[in-house]
């Protein structure tokens, strides 16, 4: 019974997974909505969001005006969720190429003191209210030193000298394209609807347009409220409203209210549907780019000549000598030369915790994997900005997808080490389903805790947590048992050589191994601390990450480092007589996380020095962990299976009796 509710269970979340996707494969500007003059245009509100604190909250937390029909959740995302994303509807309503002006919104009530410190913490803490036009964010433009800024969103209201100003009157400007229309009957939409057009539409009915951007100037102004007293709402105010964004006057006291407003303007543009989100979107940096890949190459090239040395000249050389000689010759030569050669009996004797070193690279070969299919799902526009939330959801399902891949890579590990025996590949594969999966559990549950005590939005809410305990245990758990079921049934490796039953002894070494293998870690992290800067600022900045192609090339380029890195260190380690390679292999390449922690928290103490609380450093430490967690399971996985076909293929050319 229980079975037949998992699978159902399976069943109606792999369809609510699919469901973003139905709207997020789409190349950006490929679906546009059409509207014609005087069609309705609803403006939807995100969570209020700061660089300060890190913690998103509602929109309607604070004092401002509330729709008429009341507050409606729109649609949602797993992704959504996860991100802290809260999408709204609002009392802006616009109506296609009518422009409006002095639009009386409402007049609050006296603001409690509860209100007026809220309104003022806000402030204080910079947070930026986000509008949503036609899935646009609304964009804000500001002058500085002569440089035209670009922003999303504009800020709950500015302090000047002891007092605290409100921005209750917003400038709206939509930018509108004439819609063309397609020889073709086409469905269009937006992430949140579609509709079937005919195609000749737009030769029987009148013009229509497609909305290509939404920009917004906030202003602080006083208004009268006892002139609104009986004012309903989308009523003219009575006087003209200036609004200039250099000056403030909407001050905020407690038990005064605050009456808000707007205007909005529609002005015909040349921007095409297409580039609408160029405005989001513009490539800035691209030669710091290009110069972290050129930067990755020099690396990539530098350790290719070390493995071709190894391979092409050393090796090949000691293996032509040693299989030139004769028996009596080969034993002779054993007792006088040292290297890698007098491990052989002892090359393949099992690591230390093999089964910790089968789990740990089950669950790095589906990391991995999920890394270079959603990257490449990205970088191809399938999971564009304009889809929010689809990027973590895809990466979410793609995780529970692979976690076949991750059962049978560590199952098919285990009898390998085994040599052949699988018992006990179903304790190996429980253990991957549930390794990295529950320590992120574990770490999302504690972090959620000080969401919730914050009341924040970013919290996962308690359903969602049901919903990803279900799909943990209903979809990646079977998933992975099949996977180790196969690795079970798969032919393991089989080595090239014969194990002594009595280890070798390992020579006192002039400084500890540990030590090269750590330092190992720097030449990967030189291949993608540039871009890593870039992908922090998405994380933590509020800037939108958008050049998947770039980070695409560095992570096929950061794959290739951490093999040849880990190669080049194994052979050391084996000229040096130590047998035990297997977990040096892993950490070589695996190090890098170490790099990247560290270099999480220089950027919380230089780049985020504004991020204020003890709880907003935790939840950025707790977060930069995780992320830190899958970089060392996936890029030591990479580093232990280069190491292991390097061994096998260089033992596999000795002959022994």
């Amino acid at each position: 019974m229980a079975s037949k509710i998992c699978a159902m269970i399976s069943m109606i979340f792999f369809f609510l997974l699919l469901l973003p996707f139905g709207h997020g494969f789409y190349l950006p500007g490929s679906y546009p909505h059409k509207y014609v003059v005087g069609d309705p245009l609803s403006v939807k509100v995100n969570s209020l969001t700061s660089i300060e604190t890190e913690l998103p909250y509602g929109y309607y937390s604070l004092p401002f005006c509330r729709p008429q029909e009341g507050i409606k959740d729109m649609a949602e995302n797993l992704g959504e969720l996860l991100m802290g994303d809260r999408i709204e509807n609002s009392p802006y309503r616009f109506k296609m190429r009518t422009n409006e002006s002095d639009v009386f919104l409402c007049r609050s009530g006296p603001l409690s003191a509860d209100d007026f410190n809220l309104l003022r913490k806000r402030i204080d803490e910079m947070y930026q209210v986000n509008l949503i036009l036609d899935n646009l964010p609304a964009i804000r433009y500001t002058d500085r030193d002569g440089f035209l800024l670009r922003w999303t969103g504009y800020p709950v209201g500015i302090k000047v000298s002891d007092g605290y100003y409100l921005f209750n009157h917003l400038k709206f400007t939509v930018l509108v394209h004439k819609y063309e229309e397609t020889n073709v009957a086409s469905v269009m939409g937006t992430g949140d609807a579609a509709e079937m057009i005919p195609s000749n539409s737009a030769k029987s009915g009148p013009p229509g347009y497609m909305v290509v951007g939404f920009e917004v100037v906030p202003c602080s102004f006083q208004h009268d409220p006892e002139s609104v007293k009986s004012a309903k709402m989308y009523d003219k105010y009575p006087a003209k409203i200036k609004c200039d964004p250099a000056t403030v006057a909407m001050a905020i006291k407690e038990n005064q209210s605050v009456v808000f407003s707007y205007e909005v303007e529609f002005v015909e543009s040349d921007i095409k549907w297409p580039s609408r989100w160029d405005a989001y979107l513009k490539m800035e940096g691209a030669k710091v780019h290009w110069f972290s890949i050129l930067n990755s190459l020099m690396v990539i090239a530098f350790l290719a000549g070390i493995v071709l040395v190894i391979l092409l000249r050393t090796v090949r050389r000691d293996l032509t000598r040693y299989e030139e000689l004769d028996k009596e010759a080969q034993a002779q030569m054993n007792e006088e030369l040292s290297g890698w050669k007098l491990v052989v009996s002892d090359v393949f004797r099992a690591p230390d915790n093999p089964t910790l070193l089968c789990v740990m690279v089950g669950d790095g070969l589906r990391i991995l994997g999920m890394a270079v299919v959603t990257i490449l799902f990205a970088a191809l526009g399938f999971m564009s900005p304009a889809s929010r939330g689809t990027l973590i959801t895809g990466m979410l399902f793609f995780y529970m997808i692979l976690g076949i891949l991750a059962g049978y890579g560590a199952v098919r590990l285990w009898k390998t080490l085994r040599c052949g025996d699988h018992s006990g590949w179903v304790s190996v594969s429980w253990r991957v389903a549930f390794f990295f999966p529950g320590v992120a559990f574990l770490i999302l549950t504690i972090l959620n805790f000080l969401l919730w005590g914050g009341h924040s939005t970013g919290a996962i809410p308690f359903s969602l947590f049901v919903i990803l305990l279900l799909l943990w245990f209903c979809i990646s758990v079977p998933l992975t048992m099949v996977g180790g079921f196969l690795g079970a049934k798969a032919p393991h490796f089989e080595y090239p050589v014969r194990t002594n039953q009595i280890p070798r002894e390992i020579p006192p070494q002039r400084y500890p191994s540990w030590l090269l293998v750590l330092g190992a870690g720097t030449l990967p992290f030189g291949t993608l601390f540039i871009e890593l800067f870039f992908i922090m600022s998405s994380l933590w900045m509020g800037r939108v990450y958008y050049v998947f192609g770039f980070l695409f090339i560095v992570l096929i380029l950061l794959v290739v480092v951490c093999a040849e890195v880990s190669l080049v260190l194994t052979y050391m380690h084996l000229c040096v007589e130590d047998w035990r390679w297997w977990w040096k292999a892993f950490f070589a390449s695996g190090s890098v996380a170490i790099y990247i922690f560290l270099y999480s928290v220089n950027y919380l103490v230089f780049d985020l020095k504004s991020l204020s609380g003890p709880v907003s450093a935790t939840l950025y430490l707790g977060y930069s962990l995780l992320m830190v967690l899958a970089i060392m399971l996936a890029t030591g996985t990479v580093g232990f299976i280069s190491s292991f076909w390097f061994v096998h293929f260089l033992f596999s050319s000795v002959k022994l009796d």
